[in-house]
């Protein structure tokens, strides 16, 4: 479906505390409807952070994938998907556990909606834990194809108790695809550097400058004290999201979060001059958000 991006509306946005700062849109409502009224190809970056499957009941949207060759409702083909050997898997996994339909049946149609509003350099993260990202990563090859898979970003921290009965669970995993394997942006140059692990194993020049991240990423949870802590519970740390916005976007891009929560996504995306969509449709989180960015104007679905 292709419908139109919003449009900023010069008389009903304040102006922006820094006249370099990127504009942000605060969408109040289910992101799968707002989303279906913005146009596509027309967001370089979008970012995923869905609700991770702990077994909490949730209200199910459950569409599925339409297979490549199939017409859609308009009698053509809808591309870009990879029809029965989808359908055949989402079977499989559906007969392996009985959860996967409550969750996926929640997530596949925003992920279809997602990669719909990717531009063709454009790049998906999606944010998971250990519980769903081996099926997430299985799946995401199978509906938008193995060749746009780039990257699976470990984030790792260590805070909070520690089980004594296995392995500590203290990672996240962020799984990247890209609209187009030969034309997506990515700037390794923009982002910020981290130190050497070992920096007496290098030259005093290079373990000042810093190196360059693996995949691996070393950081922190956000503060319980600090700038950065708003109070909403699933807030993630700056630093994590300013990573991806520096490589995966340029200044005057559009950069979409579905689940906004608390509003990371948008400040980070702001402050390094590219123009922010943030959805969710809970009041806590809008208020949140309309709080951390004044200059945000708000826009609530009918």
């Amino acid at each position: 479906m292709t419908g139109q991006a919003p449009e900023p509306a010069a008389d009903a946005e304040p102006p922006l505390a820094d006249p370099a700062a990127g504009s942000v849109e605060i969408h109040q409502g289910d992101n799968l409807d707002v989303v279906r009224g913005f146009a596509d190809g027309s967001v370089t970056l979008i970012y995923l952070d869905p609700p991770f499957n702990t077994g909490r009941s949730r209200g199910r949207a459950v569409e599925t994938a339409v297979p490549r060759d199939a017409p859609s409702a308009g009698g053509q083909v809808k591309a870009g998907y990879r029809g029965r050997d989808y359908e055949r898997l989402v079977g499989d996994l559906r007969r392996y556990d009985d959860r996967f339909d409550d969750y996926w049946g929640f997530l596949e149609p925003r992920l279809v909606e997602a990669w719909r509003l990717l531009a063709d350099d454009g790049t998906l993260y999606l944010h998971l834990d250990y519980r769903e990202a081996h099926y997430a990563k299985v799946l995401l090859d199978a509906l938008f194809g193995r060749e746009h898979f780039l990257n699976e970003l470990i984030w790792a921290y260590d805070y909070g108790a520690k089980s004594r009965s296995r392995w500590p669970t203290k990672h996240d995993t962020i799984l990247v695809y890209v609209k187009d394997p030969d034309r997506y942006w990515f700037d390794s140059t923009a982002v910020d550097r981290e130190p050497y692990m070992a920096p007496g194993l290098v030259t005093p020049e290079k373990a000042a400058r810093g190196k360059l991240p693996t995949d691996v990423w070393w950081h922190t949870i956000v503060p319980t004290t600090g700038r950065e802590k708003t109070g909403y519970p699933t807030q993630k740390p700056e630093g994590i999201l300013r990573r991806i916005v520096q490589a995966s976007s340029r200044p005057g891009d559009r950069v979409l979060d579905f689940f906004a929560g608390s509003g990371t996504t948008g400040a980070v995306a702001s402050a390094l001059g590219r123009h922010a969509i943030l959805v969710d449709d809970n009041p806590e989180a809008i208020a949140v958000m309309t709080a951390r960015m004044p200059h945000a104007r708000l826009v609530v679905s009918p």
